[in-house]
Formats: C-alpha cells, structure tokens, sequence
C-alpha cells in the first residue's frame, strides 16, 4: 500500500545537483528542498495518460538560499505589505493584508506544425535565423482587428476550457498586429497566484496548439521585420479596507493617499531604472525592445495628461488645485450611445504606463516568467514606501498637520525623480536624446544591462527589504549572463550549419543548373548574381566560424565578444542568404520561406 503523508506535502528534497546556482553551491552538492506554497491553490493536471497532482512549492538550497523564481516573490510581496502599512498607519487607515496585484497579457504566434518542423531554427531556438522579407507582412494592418480564422479559433477557444479547468481566469483573446500573432489575458489576480497561472497558460498554449496541427511561438523576435511578442504586466497594490492604492477616483488632486503611493511608484522607478531594465533582459528581448514596436531600452514613466498636471502642480507647491475631467463622445448616430472619453490618451511607446488605476510594465518578453519583474517591482516599492515613510514621520515630529507635511514630503520626491515622467514618442530619437539630458540610462543590450542586478543600489535595496540576498543576486546575474552566452552560441552554430549545409548548396545546385543557359543575357546575370551573393555567404560564414571561435575566459567578456562581435557576423550571414532567398528558385530552396509561415493557418 502506498502512503502519501501530509508531511511529504509540505516539504520534499529533489535533487538539485543539475540546476543552475550561479556558484551558490559547488557541484557536488546536491541538497534541495522543496515547500508547499498554500498561497497558491493547489490543482490536478489532466492528460489522456492521467492526471497529476501538482503542488506549487518554493525552491531552496541547503543553506536556504532561493534557487527559484517564487520565493524572492513571496518576499518581496511581504515587504510591500510592511511598507504599505507603515504609510496607511500614518493616514490613520484600518486595513487587511496590502497585496500585490498582475494581470500579464500573454502574445504569441501560432505556425503551422508542417512547415515548422522543416525550420531548423524555429524548432531549435525558437526564432528564425533566415527569412527574406515577404512581399506582404503587416503594413495593411489587417490583421489586428480582423476576423480571427476558424482554425485559430477553435484552439484559442480549446485553450481557455483548459485554463477555466485549472482556474485561470482568462477574460481576452485576439488577433495581434503582426500575421499568425495574437493574445490572451486574464482577469488581475494576486501577483504570486497570476505569476503561476501565467506559467500554466503559457505551458497550455503550446500544449493545445500541437492538438490543432499549430506550433505556439513564445520567443520575443520569431520573425524580422514584423512585431515581435511581448508580455505586459499590468501591477498595482491594494487590499481590503483600502481598495486599490492606485486607483486616482473622480478628483486625483484632492486624492492623498493616491498621489502618495503614486509618487511612491516615481521615486522607485527613478532610481532603479537599471534594475527594472535588467529584469526584462534577455538575448530574444534585446531583438525587440527599442525596434520601433516595443518599449525603448530607456526606462520611464508616462503618467497621461490628467495625472500629469496634478503631478506638475505638486511639484510647484506641495498640493493640487483642479485636474481635468473627462468628456462624453456623441457619434452623430441615433442608434449608438453617448460614449464616456476618459481625460488623456494612452500611449503605447511608454516601457511603463499608467493605465486608469495600474502600471503596465510593456517592456517584459513574452518568453518571460513574470516573477523576476514583478519581485523587482515589489522590492523597490516597499523600499521607496518605506522612505516615504521616514520623511513623513520626521515631518510630522516638525510640523504636526499632516496635510502641510505630507505636501513638503511629496514636493521634494516629485522634484528630484520627476525626470523620469516622460509622456511623449518614447520610439523618437528626440527621446533618446532628451534622456541622455536628463541622465536616464540606456542599457540597449543585455551585457549592458545585467550588471545593473549586482549594482551597489540593487545590492543594497535587496538586502534592506530582505527579499534576495548579495550571493542570491550575484548567482543570478552569473546565470542570466550565461545564459545570453549558451542562447548566442547556439544560434551563431546553427546559422553556420544552416548556411553551409542547407543554403550555400541550394544556391549552388541553382548556379550549377543555370549554367546551360549562361549565354543567354538573362540567364549569364541571374548566374552571375547567384554566383557573386554566394560568394557573400561563404565569406560570411568563415567570418562567422572566426568570431565564434574566439573564446574569453570570463563569462561577462565573453558575452561583451557574443553581443559586438559575434551577433554581427550572424547578421551578415543572414543577408547574404536573405538576398539569395529571393533570387533562387523556390523548388531550390529549403526553407519554407516567411509568406508560408505567417498566412498558412
């Protein structure tokens, strides 16, 4: 008879010699434990097989020290609850448990499974390595808010069955910008809960699609020269008694607790830039951020014209007089509704926005585990609420009206962080150099951003929050870092072999066969193109071989060499045999080329 105790639920001790530690621990120690998190509700995975019982648990080593992603986010959701309470004690507030709440919007592709499995690079890394531009992508912008195809339908629609199954509540779905590309979303949830039911829809997502004959596409950049997929984390903080702390009501200028947390949000975005800039870098999200489709690699806030002017009057005397209002719309049709029009616009070149009662944090990838921003999110703002905390207090102990202290506190946070507010064109080279004025930082690659994790300033606001520890941020940015160096050496190894095994033959072969009809004007200039751009491709593959071939002894060095040097060899390989694409015949060539990929559904 096999038993299964209570105890064998709440802790267990897998081994963990195989997962990454980023010198936390030596090879040979193998040691560690599991822990059931109740937080997270507990759920049956049905399969045709069977079912499974999974159990979300947090991930130590030995010592205690976190090797996952969830335990730096159960701590970090308990230093907002202590930070939070500070300030509302102050206001004289009764509250419950002040939580962090995500609602992640999930972009994908999906991709016919025949012609992905003739894709080397699809099925291998996840992302094309060749393609010629098609003569249709998405500049007719038809796709977004077309007529999502019956086949598409039916697995979005098996999808969320299988998601209400396990209690995920999605609430959206629909095309996206870019052809084969859509989305789903679900309805905000605590931010631990979200972050695990965001791992599950994802896992769903490919799950469900092999069933429908599709392939799901998570990476970040799958395709040049269309939209890539990005995953927006909509996060704010609130709990009952309080509500939501964002949430700015009818009149944000008479609102002081609104203007408080939010003020709270500008300070720790200001001075962590660096680190939310890092929590979303990765080698398939440096593909997207800044390409003019995606959030820039310069962090800042767009507040909306409303919150804006209430932050600009705060910023002159402490306090705010009026905000605008909204309007109504009248469409000049009986039939149709008078519609409300809220006060601002929304702007979507923004890394981080306000949205009406939240902050969507639009630069995270789609491949993303939504824990590392959301635990950088959490950590910096218990940090800046627990400031803001200190300074009203001292305040107060000088002048006992809370508002007149309140407004000096709230003044001088606006006044030294306000630069980061920004509420124009954030893809507009204007912007970038607008920032470099202000000092904002632009880590346009993930070598430049990494370090920013093991920054005396992360360091530190880590440590005083309590939620990862020096060695816990070091091992992870040894990891991440790593990591960019395994995911560019594997692509740069599988463009060569593509290059030399597949193309430069076909081009070739192609040459080879066009030879009987040299003579003629036509056919002597197609071979001679072919001929020069195969040329090209073999001069950039011995390129490519060199760069790759050279080796530093430190992993920080050696992704510096992956990303200036390595990156570009790859490039140029692809163009040669891009152009080639697109002169060979196409009973020659290879691949299924992007017109197949993106509109066969």
């Amino acid at each position: 008879l096999a038993q299964f105790s209570g105890k064998a639920l709440i802790q267990a001790e897998p081994d963990a010699s195989s997962f990454p530690n980023g010198g936390l621990r030596s090879t040979f120690e193998a040691r560690g434990y599991t822990a059931w998190d109740v937080t997270s509700p507990a759920y049956i995975f049905d399969t045709e097989n069977g079912s499974t019982l999974c159990i979300p648990t947090a991930f130590v080593s030995w010592k205690g020290e976190a090797l996952d992603k969830k335990t730096p986010l159960l701590r970090s959701m308990a230093a907002v609850n202590k930070a939070a309470s500070r300030v509302l004690a102050l206001f004289g507030k009764k509250h419950g448990y002040i939580s962090a709440s995500c609602g992640p919007e999930q972009e994908y592709f999906l991709i016919d499974s025949r012609l992905f499995h003739l894709r080397p690079d699809l099925y291998t890394c996840g992302r094309s390595l060749f393609g010629a531009k098609p003569a249709k992508g998405q500049e007719f912008e038809d796709q977004y808010f077309g007529t999502i195809p019956d086949r598409v339908l039916a697995c979005m629609m098996e999808t969320e069955r299988e998601c209400f199954k396990l209690g995920i509540p999605i609430k959206t779905r629909h095309n996206e910008v870019a052809p084969a590309q859509y989305e789903v979303a679900p309805i905000y949830e605590s931010a631990n809960v979200a972050h695990d039911h965001q791992m599950l829809t994802m896992t769903l997502l490919r799950r469900v699609a092999t069933k429908h004959g599709f392939v799901c596409l998570l990476a970040e950049k799958p395709f040049a020269g269309v939209n890539g997929s990005g995953k927006h984390v909509n996060w704010s903080i609130g709990g009952a008694g309080v509500g939501n702390l964002l949430e700015p009501g009818h009149n944000p200028h008479e609102n002081a607790q609104f203007l408080t947390f939010c003020s709270a949000v500008i300070r720790a975005v200001d001075l962590h830039q660096g680190l939310l800039r890092a929590s979303v870098a990765s080698a398939g999200n440096d593909h997207r951020l800044g390409a003019n489709e995606a959030p820039p690699a310069i962090i800042s806030i767009y507040l909306g014209d409303m919150l804006n002017e209430v932050i600009e009057q705060v910023k002159k005397s402490g306090s705010a007089s009026s905000s605008r209002k909204g309007g109504h719309m009248t469409l000049g049709v009986d039939t149709l509704p008078v519609l409300p029009k809220d006060a601002g616009d929304r702007n979507r070149t923004s890394p981080f926005a306000f949205t009406g009662n939240k902050f969507e944090f639009r630069a995270v990838g789609s491949a993303f585990s939504v824990a590392g921003p959301l635990t950088v999110l959490n950590t910096i703002m218990a940090d800046s609420l627990d400031k803001l905390a200190d300074e009203l207090a001292a305040a107060l102990k000088k002048n006992s009206d809370f508002n007149s202290a309140l407004q000096s506190v709230l003044k001088d946070i606006l006044t030294k962080h306000g630069r980061i507010i920004f509420n124009g064109n954030g893809y507009s080279e204007e912007w970038h150099k607008e920032a470099a004025k202000r000092g904002l930082k632009n880590l346009r690659t993930t070598p430049d951003a990494l370090p920013e994790i093991v920054a005396k300033s992360s360091i530190e606001v880590f440590e005083r929050q309590g939620v990862l520890s020096k060695a816990e941020l070091e091992s992870r940015e040894e990891i991440y870092t790593h990591s960019y160096v395994l995911a560019i050496n594997t692509e740069s190894k599988l463009v060569a072999e593509i290059a030399k095994t597949l193309l430069l033959p076909a081009a070739l072969k192609y040459a080879a066969d066009l030879t009987p009809v040299e003579k003629t004007k036509s056919g002597g200039k197609l071979r001679k193109e072919v001929v020069g751009l195969a040329d090209e491709l073999s001069a950039a593959i011995d390129a490519l071989d060199t760069a790759r071939d050279v080796t530093k002894s430190d992993t920080h060095a050696q992704a510096k060499h992956s990303c200036d040097k390595v990156l570009p060899a790859m490039l140029k390989v692809r163009a040669a045999a891009d152009a080639l694409e697109e002169i060979v015949a196409d009973e020659y060539w290879p691949l299924p080329s992007y017109q197949e990929l993106l509109f066969l559904r």
